[in-house]
């Protein structure tokens, strides 16, 4: 059985964490290495030191000693950090996968570029649960395409600081190309005043931040006399680090390429 060797980047944070405990318990990956910022109080302490057990990783600033023995980098920190880390990874042939959220139009071009030079899966969410809501959404959508109005509604802890989610910016953009539109120029992402009457092409979006809500997203296609309503509830974070895994398997025999959840699911 081939091993992966996977690094962690954001090692001292909640995902980061949960990432360390799930790599630690899974049989056919092994825990390489764990970064975090400078200024991060767990720097120079063991990743799994918070599970009680040292695993003689410890967390570092410094990329040339986190990724040393790393075939794999996971990354669910910011954009620059995370932008930092692919440079790094792309001449380095240490394939990524990459959970960040909030990325503008350059930063996912140096993502695709990246991607010449190395392997990567880049989705905003590496759930299995909501790929496959992504799945049904195309489905829905092409047959709710005439008489619905579309809104989509997500719900995360306060903690979180870009909005709308970027799962709830995927599921926008699956289904806009399912129905022929373009979200850049039907989206809606704040009401308030007197807005008028709803346009029938406008797909909107509604943005909850409170408590520690893990991620709630919920597609509503109302129409006359009838709602239909497609929902994903996130209760931990694992769901997320199971994916992530399976995404590293899905790379380990590649050595170039840009690919999503979509292509790990082979859902396409």
């Amino acid at each position: 059985m081939t091993v992966l060797k996977i690094a962690i980047a954001g090692a001292s944070g909640r995902m980061g964490r949960m990432l360390a405990e799930t790599i630690l318990a899974s049989a056919d990956t092994t825990l390489t290495g764990a970064l975090d910022v400078a200024a991060a109080p767990a720097i120079g302490t063991d990743v799994t030191g918070f599970l009680g057990k040292n695993s003689g990783v410890l967390i570092t600033s410094a990329l040339a000693d986190g990724l040393a023995d790393a075939d794999f980098l996971i990354d669910f920190t910011r954009p620059e950090g995370t932008l930092e880390h692919l440079a790094y990874c792309a001449s380095h042939g240490i394939k990524m996968i990459i959970g960040t959220t909030g990325f503008d139009a350059a930063g996912k071009a140096a993502i695709a570029a990246a991607a010449e030079q190395t392997a990567i899966v880049f989705a905003p969410n590496m759930s299995v649960g909501v790929n496959v809501t992504m799945k049904l959404l195309e489905m829905a959508a092409k047959s709710f395409a005439e008489g619905y109005d579309i809104e989509i509604i997500e719900a995360h802890h306060r903690m979180k600081v870009d909005a709308p989610s970027g799962t709830a910016l995927q599921m926008g953009e699956v289904i806009a190309k399912a129905v022929g539109r373009d979200l850049d120029e039907v989206g809606v992402f704040a009401r308030h005043g007197v807005t008028g009457e709803r346009d029938p092409s406008s797909i909107g979006f509604a943005t909850i931040r409170g408590g520690d809500i893990v991620g709630d997203h919920t597609v509503l296609f109302a129409g006359i006399g009838e709602r239909i309503e497609i929902s994903h509830k996130s209760s931990s974070r694992v769901t997320y680090a199971h994916g992530s895994l399976r995404a590293a398997r899905f790379l380990a025999n590649k050595t170039t390429g840009l690919f999503d959840m979509q292509d790990v699911l082979g859902l396409r």
